[in-house]
């Protein structure tokens, strides 16, 4: 199943390649990533994080030999070559099968980002739950048509795509015999707040929401703007994370650390909880609120027995738990069988029973 409560956001912590080719690194990230939070009020345990995405190249269907020997003196290579950079950064194919198994083994769904053909033998080694396509793949017909052949749910982003990508990609992807998500996305690390188009997410909805789960994958430094798009109708939100921000890398200064996402998965949380149903009406839980603070008829003068009250007599005081004003017509008109007091509710026992 893709979510067990189907009402519940599916929340993704990507590591991609932030454990930087260190299969330890990524097990102490996925541990502090899988915690739980509280309800402040009732103290009710909320869900955690739903999957832990990692990434998967094949550096022999990867880079042109110009690309893989260009000389890369970033401040975060792991190499004198951009080649051997991402050699240093990958995970192997082993490393993934153990970290699949450590996932699903917390109750924890596994997704890989597949990013080449022979990533796709992945499948045939380990448990993967879900497979991603990145948004630089969405135009990889190749790669397209062999993760449709494992019939596994697929989730794409279309970070670089326009709708015409996206609709060929569809039309590849979804055999009938899968489940396909579509997450709107800016490839900007980290991203610009005025670049982020959130409206797409209801374009996407409106488009394609009958058949495909539609959610946002987040660049954008903090919090906010992944919990506008559960306000706006994403289902699924994926977050880049890393154990540090200042570490050596080039996706982590746009990551959110641990205790970061767990405050974004708290916030998730409890906006389902918020989010309720169409209608204006009142709550239970309000009832003793409504009785002690709203407002009751009340005698603005002293009232003595005999007389007939008029509604010039009346005026609206707190507690809330007598009559109100839409009972006027009960009480204007009435004779007075007790006497009440100056700023007293009026009761229904206070005056002369009609039916008598």
């Amino acid at each position: 199943m893709f979510r067990k409560n189907p009402d519940e956001v599916y929340i993704i912590a990507e590591i991609g390649q932030n454990h930087n080719g260190d299969i330890n690194i990524c097990k102490k990230l996925i541990d502090q990533l899988i915690v739980y939070s509280y309800d402040e009020i009732t103290g009710d345990r909320l869900n955690t994080i739903n999957a832990i995405k990692l990434t998967k190249r094949d550096m022999t269907e990867e880079l042109t030999t110009e690309q893989m020997n260009r000389p890369y003196d970033s401040k975060h290579s792991f190499g004198k070559t951009y080649g051997e950079h991402r050699e240093f950064v990958e995970l192997s194919y082993e490393d993934h099968c153990e970290i699949s198994d450590y996932v699903r083994s917390k109750g924890i769904d596994f997704i890989d980002t597949l990013c080449s053909p022979k990533c796709v033998d992945l499948v045939n080694m380990t448990t993967i739950d879900k497979i991603k396509i990145a948004s630089r793949d969405l135009t990889n017909i190749p790669l397209l048509k062999k993760v449709a052949e494992t019939n596994l749910d697929i989730i794409v982003s279309t970070g670089m795509s326009d709708i015409y990508d996206l609709v060929e990609a569809l039309n590849i992807l979804d055999t009938g015999r899968n489940e396909v998500s579509i997450l709107h996305c800016l490839s900007q690390y980290p991203a610009q707040y005025d670049k982020l188009n959130l409206l797409s997410i209801q374009d996407l909805k409106n488009r394609f929401g009958k058949a495909h789960k539609i959610g946002y994958s987040d660049h954008s430094l903090g919090n906010h703007i992944p919990l506008a798009a559960v306000a706006m109708g994403a289902e699924i939100i994926e977050k880049h994370v890393t154990l540090d921000r200042n570490m050596k890398g080039t996706d982590q200064a746009g990551s959110s650390e641990p205790q970061e996402m767990k405050e974004l998965v708290h916030n998730i949380r409890t906006y389902e909880m918020s989010r309720g149903s169409l209608g204006v009406f009142k709550d239970e839980s309000t009832i003793m609120a409504s009785e002690k603070l709203e407002r009751s008829l009340a005698a603005n003068q002293e009232l003595f027995n005999g007389n007939i009250i008029t509604e010039d007599e009346i005026h609206m005081l707190s507690p809330g738990d007598g009559l109100k004003w839409n009972d006027l017509d009960k009480v204007v008109g009435k004779t007075i069988r007790n006497d009440i007091p100056k700023n007293a509710l009026i009761r229904m026992e206070d005056l002369v029973d009609t039916i008598d």
